[in-house]
């Protein structure tokens, strides 16, 4: 059985890493004033909007995720005849309509697919199973990680299901941002009340950074930092301590919201790249996609890992 992934464009990952196991990525349109982009994972892209300097105006970017009708067209042109079975890794349901839609079109696809696989002298069924990670951002690294090795293991989809799952269950997403007034304007604009203008204007002016995580459909702060740099280097040496604590996937993803020639340099990053080193885990660097930076402003870091349950304070 040849089977496949394919992700939303929001799952931070490595380009290299994609193209090396043919991981489909379903884009998202963003619109910036008078400038569009898809943000497909396409390294060309993400540095176009860089360079373009957008800052503050990001806010009140408009997303439109991977629509229905574009998930068929993707499985029904492309997919149903190079694979035979597909997993759909998306960020948490309850930050992108891409989970909904990717379950809505499965059903036109399953009922349309051997329409496509027939003529192509393609014989035996499609199958097409949809995971919500539970996370977002770099935070559905590890599940798509996993996906990669039990597939390659020749797992069957049963029980890569199952341990998808499991794994989902247990990723953790954590994110620094830079500019809480950013934060704060974005998540007006979309109706997100987790960030009030007092805490926002106290965050400033007093330099205190949250630390907000991902984890189980859920996000929330569950830290504050005082100074970026201090920030940095508490949630480097958080993860480096994860790592030499053991992880359900050997690997640390993490991702920024800028020119990632940076995020080695920035504090703490070397102690948990020789914690990585030194365990034996697979360290990833990728840049924030263009849905990230535009809801929570560039020059964010984040860290994505799967572990078991564990009590954490910052």
């Amino acid at each position: 059985m040849r089977m496949g992934l394919a992700i939303d464009a929001s799952c931070d990952l490595p380009q290299d890493f994609l193209q090396q196991h043919d991981i489909a990525v379903m884009p998202i349109a963003v619109k910036v004033d008078k400038s569009t982009f898809k943000d497909d994972r396409d390294p060309a892209e993400i540095e176009r909007f860089l360079k373009l300097d957008l800052g503050s105006r990001s806010h009140s970017a408009e997303t439109e995720p991977c629509s229905v009708d574009d998930v068929q067209k993707l499985f029904l042109d492309k997919l149903v005849l190079e694979k035979d079975c597909v997993f759909c890794l998306t960020i948490t349901a309850g930050r992108s309509a891409i989970y909904d839609n990717v379950v809505k079109a499965s059903f036109a696809v399953l009922k349309n697919y051997r329409k496509v696989r027939e003529p192509a002298g393609i014989t035996g069924p499609f199958l097409m199973r949809v995971l919500d990670t539970r996370s977002l951002f770099v935070g559905s690294a590890p599940c798509v990680v996993e996906a990669v090795r039990l597939i390659q293991a020749n797992e069957t989809p049963a029980a890569i299901r199952e341990r998808l799952a499991y794994v989902a269950e247990n990723s953790y997403g954590y994110m620094l941002p830079r500019d809480l007034y950013y934060l704060r304007a974005r998540a007006k604009k979309k109706g997100d009340r987790s960030v009030g203008l007092l805490s926002a204007v106290l965050g400033s002016t007093l330099d205190i950074k949250p630390l907000l995580r991902g984890y189980r459909g859920e996000t929330t702060p569950v830290g504050k930092v005082r100074g970026w740099e201090h920030g940095c280097e508490t949630l480097f040496s958080y993860a480096a301590d994860r790592v030499r604590a053991g992880l359900l996937v050997p690997v640390m993803c993490t991702a920024y919201g800028g020119d990632l020639n940076e995020l080695p340099k920035l504090p703490g990053y070397q102690q948990l790249a020789d914690a990585c080193r030194e365990c034996n885990v697979m360290l990833m660097q990728a840049p924030m996609s263009i849905t990230g930076m535009v809801n929570v402003g560039e020059g964010a870091v984040t860290i994505g890992f799967a572990a078991e349950e564990h009590h954490v304070e910052f």
